[in-house]
């Protein structure tokens, strides 16, 4: 079936998703609706009185760009996880083939003779736990990390390191070595060395248990990496997502909203820099847009390059509206269906475990998210089958154990709901 989209009207008409909708059509509509937005914006802030019903409309037709981009956001990752979650090519590893195929007989039939002892030869654990339940083959493993990066906001942006321990130690140099100029014969005095910090990343477990009727899993035909990878790659987001932003680091991730925070001219190592939007409550009346100006030039040049802006749907529907000195607005739709939208020339990305703005929030963040937050995924994902929990169906208790923080704090600057 076609998806159709609201004609130029914009009436803020309901949306019947389709899968296979085009992303090209998707994102014309996406265009248009935002000409037809800056038509509308400039008459409401022109008019003498303001006009209720204009207001309406153009709140009607930015809340239509937000869902357009909400569509697109869905159709491309469709598209990406589709790639990548139609399961992986049997392992040329004899070890590992063999612990692959008894782990489909155990995931369809329950039987788990001898799976133990392949996890072990595959060389995926020396433990035996055999009330943990059974390690995924390391092609099923893939494909749900992989699908999982298509659905995770934060885990697309920032660096995923898999490490085979429950804590990952990093050590990071607060300065070089120091050096000066000499002639041919003069003294060579001693320089500094220089300082090490040590940061640490322990792993936390999150779960999903989705569930399969017998019927379905007796079907020879069922592509089970790609089954449980969608089963479970919108629990595992939802809960490392929020993580990645605001978790207070026990039992879960350390989000970048828990870090210390400090105003960019006074910043320090270990906290993380902020900006002000200017207004108690929002931004400032005057010259709204020079806080994300002072936002990106916050930011150290070295890191700009790969920078990109998070924040949620609602921030972003009020950022839609700002324009720079000369009458341009921030916000610019996507150029190519597989691209993002961007402010200043940098990608937009949303994630609503953002805050929204309201007086000393912090609902912005601006930076190379790659080199400034690291993820450590322990490697290893469980799987404990129980055909008892409902009757008629099989629960597959399925484990992550991963974790994260801030591993350079230079590169991420946030924007503050402040006057000053």
């Amino acid at each position: 079936m076609t998806k159709h989209f609201p004609a130029r009207s914009f009436r803020a008409a309901p949306y019947i998703r389709a899968e296979g909708a085009d992303p090209n059509a998707i994102l014309a509509q996406m265009q248009a609706a935002f000409e037809a937005f800056k038509a509308d914006h400039k008459r409401e802030i022109d008019a003498v009185r303001k006009d209720v019903l204009q207001t309406e409309k153009v709140d009607r037709i930015n809340a239509s760009i937000e869902e357009y981009g909400r569509e697109l956001d869905r159709v491309n990752a469709q598209l990406a996880a589709l790639k990548v979650g139609a399961g992986a090519a049997a392992s040329v590893d004899p070890a590992r083939a063999a612990h692959r195929s008894a782990f489909d007989t155990f995931f369809r039939k329950g039987a788990e003779a001898g799976l133990r002892d392949l996890e072990i030869k595959a060389q995926l654990t020396t433990q035996s736990d055999p009330d943990g339940g059974y390690l995924v083959p390391v092609e099923m493993e893939t494909t749900i990390n992989r699908v999982l990066g298509t659905v995770s906001t934060f885990r697309s942006v920032a660096q995923v390191l898999p490490i085979g321990t429950s804590t990952y130690t990093k050590e990071v140099s607060m300065g070089g070595a120091t050096a000066g100029w000499v002639g041919e014969e003069d003294a060579r005095t001693e320089t500094a060395t220089p300082t090490l910090r040590q940061l640490e990343f322990p792993v936390a477990e999150i779960y999903a248990e989705p569930y399969a009727t017998q019927t379905v899993l007796d079907d020879a035909r069922i592509d089970i990496e790609a089954w449980l990878a969608g089963e479970v790659s919108t629990t595992f987001a939802e809960m490392e997502g929020a993580a990645f932003i605001a978790g207070n680091g026990v039992k879960k991730p350390r989000g970048i909203l828990s870090y210390d925070t400090v105003a960019n001219a006074s910043y320090a190592w270990g906290k993380i820099g902020f900006v002000v939007t200017g207004g108690a409550s929002g931004f400032a009346a005057s010259a709204p847009a020079d806080a994300f100006v002072d936002l990106y030039h916050g930011l150290k040049q070295g890191y700009r390059g790969n920078a990109r802006f998070i924040m949620s749907d609602a921030t972003l529907a009020a950022v839609r509206k700002l324009k720079d000195g000369q009458g341009n607005y921030l916000w610019a739709p996507p150029t190519v269906a597989e691209a993002p939208s961007t402010i200043l020339g940098k990608p937009v990305l949303t994630d609503d475990n953002m805050p929204s703005m309201s007086a000393g929030t912090f609902p912005v963040a601006f930076g190379d998210f790659a080199r400034g937050y690291l993820i450590v995924d322990r490697i290893g994902i469980r799987v404990l089958r129980n055909p008892y929990k409902v009757n008629g169906k099989v629960a597959f208790y399925t484990t992550k154990r991963v974790g994260g923080g801030v591993q350079n704090f230079e590169a991420i600057k946030l924007l503050k709901v402040a006057a000053s």
